[in-house]
């Protein structure tokens, strides 16, 4: 240790012990008292209409030079048509890829070579295309929207790239079990309303170019649209800029639907949704509420804030804090436009879940029967009241609050009063919207987890329906697969090498390849891999050529600069062996391996076999049952034919089944060409950005 270290480490001592000194002297003992609510000074705005039926609010303010606008429609995803849910998501892509005088390269060059931005989205009930720019160039931001809003022309280059993009991101949700429970809980609130239903694969791939051109000529329309504009600009300038960008645009869109008012009734049961080999559960509990406009919801926002708002609210603090069953615990007051809903949700290990319902259940029932006591509903109130302001900073953060509350029907005063209505909710009024807002005995469950392990416990506390990820009912038998003999089609097994490149996020990262051999007394699968600096394996499994019977398994590799080995002997009925496997701690495990399995089992190395030579077919599930030298265990894995469709890879365009594997450690998805014989064509590991394609 040097002179200059010694002397600040002697520097930082005194100054520690200074403080301490110094607290015990005058440091307070408790926190400060709150000051007075000051007023939110929500700016005034103003409203006026063009001569087309554009509904215009402008919001100035001049103390920055940016511009902030909006342009709101009633086309959301609840206008979809049923079967190709995802058309709204689709159409607000695609508005700003392209127009009749720009390309997608144009516009976004454009826009971004003055610091501004431009983008849509589409949410539940309405789709909306925003941008922002410097006041200087205000001329240009209405330019583009008003070019995007009127002349997009959805190229099919762009919606083949949109569908591809939906898809990976649809693929990473339903690998993603809070992802999945939200999705089944939706649609278990709101039964066949169009809140409760979700995009799938086979609706991205229905919407057709026609299908979002016709989408948007019925609903992108100026008659009862919303323009927002909010920052440094003045109402006549706004409506001078709009008259002038949306000339001669007009028309009428086609009657809104009735807005969603009826709930789906039912008891209290549990809706199990089966995730094999998931290592947590997600909880969900709610039902649907209210409509935006109901005083309710003044009340309903602060309870539901004790309940699970934060890091101090009361799920947080038992479910977590006390009884150390999870990470997080929250709930949420969800508004729609039509009926909003309720869920409170908690994500925990497996062997935790029923336990940790029973716990969320009984807070539910506590915040519903007894009052909120006046401190816990004072520092609820006072978080609430003192983050508003943080939600109206900049331009872009006022104009989607005003816009936000205009489209609900929210009223002109709703954000000026806002703070102080939620400062007004008193302890028995916020115990009776709990008790009205949360349906006792008529509660959603949700539980998305390992239904093998969970549903033991779960029909201990009520009824259990099943259903696996993608909403298809199942028994209690359907939970166990029962692995037995294979069907498998020896023809579709012979000699050939294949060759594939390794891509992380799209980009080069590695090769791959396979070969399988037949002998006169074998069938040899090797296969090697290099992953670059981060590691190599190579692989040799051999078959009984016959029975198709795993033999042994020889792997040598590093991972991280850990050891991955594993050395194993498969012969009447028993695996054994060595393995050495590579940990996060970087230290590798040895583990030695001698344990009976039933027959039938492979492998788990041996998948990229075994699936190949299955009778595939559309809607066909296998299970197969492998044993895993990295944990020394066996499993069934569930192997589903989803899909058939023209997949392309550096090697050709193949017309291959997609199939899916899960039950492991991570999902993944093999495209198996349909030509005898099947070759793997492509692999894709869901919820990761890695993929393997075939070259030659």
């Amino acid at each position: 240790m040097n002179r200059l270290s010694r002397a600040l480490i002697i520097a930082g001592w005194a100054w520690t012990t200074a403080l301490a000194a110094q607290a015990k002297d005058s440091f307070p003992t408790a926190p400060p008292k709150p000051a007075p609510l000051a007023p939110a000074r929500f700016p005034p705005f103003k409203e006026s209409a063009l001569p087309n039926g554009v509904n215009v609010i402008v919001i100035e303010r001049h103390d920055v030079p940016i511009v902030s606008a909006s342009l709101s429609f009633y086309a959301g995803d609840v206008y979809d048509p049923a079967g190709k849910e995802g058309l709204s998501a689709f159409v607000a892509e695609l508005l700003t890829k392209g127009t009749k005088t720009r390309t997608a390269e144009q516009i976004a060059s454009t826009i971004e070579g003055v610091g501004g931005s431009l983008s849509a989205s589409s949410g539940d009930d309405f789709l909306t295309i925003s941008g922002e720019a410097l006041s200087d160039h205000v001329s240009l931001l209405f330019d583009l929207l008003g070019d995007v809003t009127r002349s997009s022309t959805f190229p099919d280059a762009e919606l083949a790239l949109a569908r591809t993009r939906q898809l990976s991101a649809l693929a990473l949700e339903l690998s993603e079990p809070g992802s999945v429970a939200s999705r089944m809980f939706r649609r278990d609130i709101y039964g066949t309303n169009p809140y409760g239903r979700s995009a799938t694969e086979q609706s991205y791939r229905a919407i057709t170019v026609r299908d979002v051109a016709d989408f948007a000529q019925r609903y992108i329309r100026p008659r009862g649209a919303l323009l927002v504009v909010a920052g440094d600009i003045t109402p006549g300038a706004v409506d001078s800029l709009a008259k002038s960008s949306f000339n001669g645009w007009q028309g009428a869109p086609p009657a809104t639907p009735a807005p969603v008012s009826g709930a789906v009734a039912r008891a209290n049961d549990i809706l199990l949704v089966h995730r094999p080999g998931s290592a947590q559960s997600n909880v969900l509990v709610g039902n649907t509420t209210i409509l935006p406009t109901d005083s309710l919801y003044y009340a309903g926002r602060v309870v539901t804030q004790v309940l699970g708002g934060g890091a101090d609210s009361r799920l947080f603090r038992v479910l977590r804090e006390e009884q150390s069953w999870t990470y997080d615990a929250h709930s949420a007051l969800r508004r729609m436009r039509g009926l909003g809903y309720w869920v409170a949700s908690v994500e925990v290990r497996t062997s935790a879940t029923d336990s940790a319902l029973h716990e969320l259940l009984h807070q539910i029932d506590i915040i519903r029967t007894q009052p909120v006591p006046e401190a816990e509903l004072a520092a609820t109130k006072g978080y609430l009241v003192g983050s508003f302001p943080l939600s109206i900073e900049t331009a872009s953060q006022i104009g989607s609050q005003v816009a936000t509350a205009k489209l609900l029907g929210l009223g002109p005063d709703y954000l000026r009063l806002f703070r102080e209505r939620l400062a007004a909710v008193t302890p028995g009024q916020a115990q009776r919207a709990a008790s009205r807002l949360y349906h006792e005995g008529a509660f959603s469950i949700v539980v998305a987890g390992d239904g093998a392990q969970l549903y033991p416990k779960l029909k201990a506390m009520g009824q259990v329906r099943i259903v696996d990820l993608q909403g298809n009912p199942l028994t209690p038998d359907d939970l166990v697969p029962r692995a037995g003999p294979l069907p498998l089609d020896p023809a579709q097994l012979v000699s050939h090498r294949d060759s594939f490149s390794v891509l992380l996020q799209g980009q080069p990262f590695g090769w791959r390849t396979t070969a399988l051999r037949r002998t006169a007394d074998s069938l040899v699968y090797v296969e090697s891999m290099n992953l670059g600096n981060t590691g190599a394996q190579q692989i040799r499994l051999v078959f009984d050529p016959q029975t198709l019977e795993v033999r042994s398994l020889v792997e040598t590799g590093s991972v991280g600069g850990q050891k991955n080995e594993a050395n194993l002997d498969y012969s009447n009925g028993r695996v054994t062996g060595r393995a050495v496997v590579p940990q996060e701690s970087g230290q590798p495990k040895s583990l030695t391996i001698d344990t009976t399995i039933t027959p039938g089992t492979y492998d788990d190395n041996a998948v990229n076999v075994i699936v190949p030579a299955l009778p595939l077919s559309v809607g066909k599930t296998y299970p197969l049952r492998v044993f895993s030298s990295g944990d020394g265990t066996s499993k069934v894995l569930t192997v589903t034919v989803t899909a058939s469709d023209s997949v392309r890879v550096p090697a050709g365009a193949f017309q291959a089944f997609k199939v899916e594997v899960t039950g492991g450690q991570a999902p993944f998805v093999l495209w198996v060409g349909g030509d005898t014989p099947r070759r793997v064509v492509k692999l894709e590991v869901v919820g990761a950005p890695i993929e393997f394609q075939l070259v030659k």
